[in-house]
């Protein structure tokens, strides 16, 4: 099992002192929030991006990808019935792909539920209409870059559209390309009516990406969600891809919670792997 982390756990740390700490922990693999270099894909330059390609090289680690792809942007909205505003959704979409390659990451998780929610007037299922036509216009740059488009459903709590793995895998059937898959988050699917380790077995052909983390925002192990069905579940349906830590809540300090989320990642999976 591939287990990386979200940078912006690290804050206001330099990026060649967050990466060498996440090594250092164990961790394999980072994950970019663009928000974390510019308030906009557009505005980094070439030379900016080989810098923090070369950084994450430097630091014995793989670049994920990209997520909080929308997030502290303006002018952009999955489900807009304007077209003007959901073309230029689509087209950032584009570029982030770019930067997301350019990164040397594969991976973008579009969760975004701020650009994402159902405005007025806008049923679920226009809205799934909508968000399709928006993400098919980066298809060809996904395709082109390598890149995978990892849908994130999320929970009721945090918006009203794509709140369910179903779902998520049915928009990405109706855009029917193989870069356009689905993400899984633990904090989300413990909203399901499902136990967790079932929505993965019923995802199993869609899941191009997860989340580790917990209902209580804050990191694997740091609540009430027991990790071993999960991975169990993981790994029965032949999951190879990362499992990121993203948290929400920092109070307990980053060192805390880089080194207890991957220390409880390992011996659940050492568990795991020794029982299976």
């Amino acid at each position: 099992m591939k287990f990386a982390i979200c940078n912006e756990t690290f804050q206001d740390w330099p990026f060649d002192r967050a990466f060498a700490y996440a090594q250092d922990c164990g961790y394999t693999g980072i994950e970019i929030a663009p928000f974390t270099i510019g308030p906009s894909a557009y505005d980094i330059p070439h030379d900016k991006r080989q810098e923090i390609k070369g950084q994450i090289a430097d630091a014995g680690l793989e670049c994920v990808g990209l997520h909080w792809l929308l997030a502290k942007t303006e002018g952009y909205y999955l489900t807009d019935p304007d077209d003007t505003v959901r073309d230029a959704t689509g087209d950032y979409l584009a570029e982030l792909a770019r930067l997301c390659a350019d990164l040397g990451g594969t991976i973008m998780v579009l969760g975004s539920p701020q650009q994402r929610n159902l405005l007025k007037g806008i049923s679920h299922e226009h809205a799934m209409e909508l968000a399709a036509k928006a993400i098919t216009r980066a298809v060809p740059v996904l395709e082109d870059r390598g890149v995978t488009l990892a849908l994130e459903p999320l929970g009721p709590s945090e918006g009203d559209f794509l709140n369910t793995a179903a779902s998520g895998i049915e928009l990405a059937q109706r855009i029917d390309s193989p870069h356009v898959r689905l993400h899984l988050d633990v904090k989300a699917m413990s909203s399901e009516q499902k136990p967790v380790a079932d929505v993965i077995r019923a995802s199993k052909d869609w899941t191009a990406h997860f989340h580790a983390n917990d209902p209580n925002l804050k990191g694997p192990g740091m609540g009430d969600v027991a990790f071993e069905p999960i991975f169990a579940a993981l790994d029965e349906t032949d999951y190879d891809g990362w499992v990121s830590v993203e948290v929400f809540d920092y109070t307990p300090g980053i060192e805390t919670i880089c080194e207890e989320s991957i220390r409880y990642m390992k011996q659940v999976w050492e568990k795991v792997a020794v029982n299976g």
